[in-house]
């Protein structure tokens, strides 16, 4: 049985407080026992002000957030996945991209959003992350975490179940779905896509999620869930920051997909044709 905390956060403008909120998480996990946090989307920044937004978006060696959350990490010793941040890249675009940190302050892997959130919304909300972010390429799976075999996805990578897929032949035993949904889509989908990906995969998901009225003006759905490979929900935050813990039984995966081997009947499917 491991321990985990998820932070659910409510991220603002400013990098350097939000770095001091998820070093305040990084401490209450350690001394509630859990052995890694999980944390969001975009942990250290959400602004729809793009001009002021880019004075605070960083190359990663000079992150703050990143820096902050490596320090606490090493201080506590834990492991913390960070969901993501607005980082810099050598070209002119952005990456969104997740980092797993160690006990003692290394960066362990790294992950860039590969589905990228383009939608006009019947709210009047436009969305248009391909105008900032370059989108990733590669499916990610780190081996060593405390929660085994761990695969990275953000946010809208949720609805792309072929990259779920992936990471449970790649033999995942958790995979980490970081977001900061809207309020309607959350509404109407995020409980039920996550436990769809669960059972899918026959594994556990975590998902630390974005909550409340941002300072930007954005509303986010928050509920952030632990669901195990059968679908049960372990742990939904429901609405609010805060830190909370949960426990995953990886042979739970064993059990499960024992008795549905879905994995092992995947079949090869022919391009569909027309007829």
């Amino acid at each position: 049985m491991v321990k985990i905390a998820l932070f659910q956060s409510q991220t603002g403008i400013d990098p350097a407080a939000n770095a001091a909120r998820i070093a305040d998480a990084v401490r209450q996990t350690a001394e509630g026992g859990a052995a890694m946090l999980f944390t969001p989307e975009m942990s250290g920044l959400l602004d729809r002000d793009a001009d002021r937004a880019a004075r605070n978006v960083r190359l990663e060696d000079n992150d703050e957030v990143l820096s902050a959350v490596r320090d606490a990490a090493h201080k506590n010793g834990i492991w913390v996945h960070i969901g993501s941040l607005a980082v810099r890249t050598e070209g002119r675009q952005l990456a969104n991209r997740a980092f797993i940190i160690d006990p003692r302050g290394e960066i362990r892997a790294r992950y860039d959003k590969i589905h990228l959130f383009d939608v006009d919304l019947p709210t009047g909300e436009s969305w248009r992350e391909s105008n900032v972010y370059r989108h990733g390429s590669e499916a990610v799976i780190v081996d060593g975490t405390p929660v085994g075999k761990l695969g990275l996805t953000i946010c809208y990578d949720l609805r792309f179940p072929a990259l779920f897929a992936r990471l449970a032949e790649a033999n995942a035993d958790v995979i980490a779905v970081p977001a900061a949904f809207t309020v309607p889509t959350g509404k109407a989908h995020w409980e039920v896509l996550l436990r769809a990906r669960a059972i899918e995969a026959g594994l556990f998901i975590v998902a630390a999620a974005q909550s409340g009225h941002h300072e930007d003006g954005r509303n986010t759905y928050g509920h952030s869930l632990v669901v195990d490979p059968w679908g049960e929900v372990l742990l939904d935050m429901e609405e609010g920051p805060g830190v909370a813990f949960a426990e995953i039984d990886l042979s739970r995966i064993t059990d499960v997909r024992s008795r549905v081997p879905a994995l092992s009947h995947r079949r090869p499917i022919e391009q569909a044709v027309a007829s």
